[in-house]
């Protein structure tokens, strides 16, 4: 949570030209309800397996379509069924790491701007025992990407490069008028 992978994901994705999708939308859209919703009304478990069933789709259609970034909620990756179906796939993973302090704020500074409840931003004990608990499964991802004091733009910067060398992708030339 506050790694900002929504507002990095979409950055990533204008810069590389791919599309970006943020696996939290797709669960709202498939179940007509917000993520706060799912938890209030049945609980994380009830919530993992929508995400899972989101997840299993994105990586379906990414088959046809695989130009895209998507943003995984805080505990995806720590789910081992949806951290196998991400490896089987081959899609490369990123992790935005930042300190505690640093994400603690972000939170803080979203839910008041953007009045979003988060249901598992209940207090710093908690946020810490969450982080601590997914920090080991986050390292696991393909690329680690501090973010700590940096921009949206820096960082989504910094990462297009990255992926660029790990997709072994070619940078898009554009054309120069030739000068007369």
């Amino acid at each position: 949570m506050g790694a900002g992978k929504s507002s990095v994901g979409s950055a990533l994705a204008k810069q590389i030209g791919w599309e970006f999708e943020d696996l939290d939308d797709r669960i709202e859209d498939r179940e007509q309800r917000k993520i706060y919703e799912i938890f209030r009304d049945n609980g994380e478990a009830e919530f993992r397996l929508a995400e899972q069933a989101a997840l299993r789709d994105v990586l379906d259609e990414l088959r046809a379509r695989p130009n895209r970034v998507i943003a995984l909620g805080g505990g995806a990756f720590a789910q081992v069924a949806n951290v196998s179906m991400i490896k089987a796939a081959g899609i490369p993973t990123l992790f935005l790491d930042a300190s505690l302090d640093e994400l603690w704020k972000r939170c803080q500074q979203q839910s008041g701007q953007q009045e979003r409840e988060r249901p598992l931003l209940t207090s710093l004990a908690r946020f810490r025992e969450l982080h601590d608990m997914r920090r080991p499964h986050y390292l696991k991802a393909t690329l680690r990407h501090e973010t700590t004091g940096k921009t949206v733009a820096r960082i989504a910067a910094d990462l297009a490069a990255d992926l660029m060398d790990v997709l072994e992708l070619r940078p898009q030339r554009r054309t120069q008028k030739r000068r007369k």
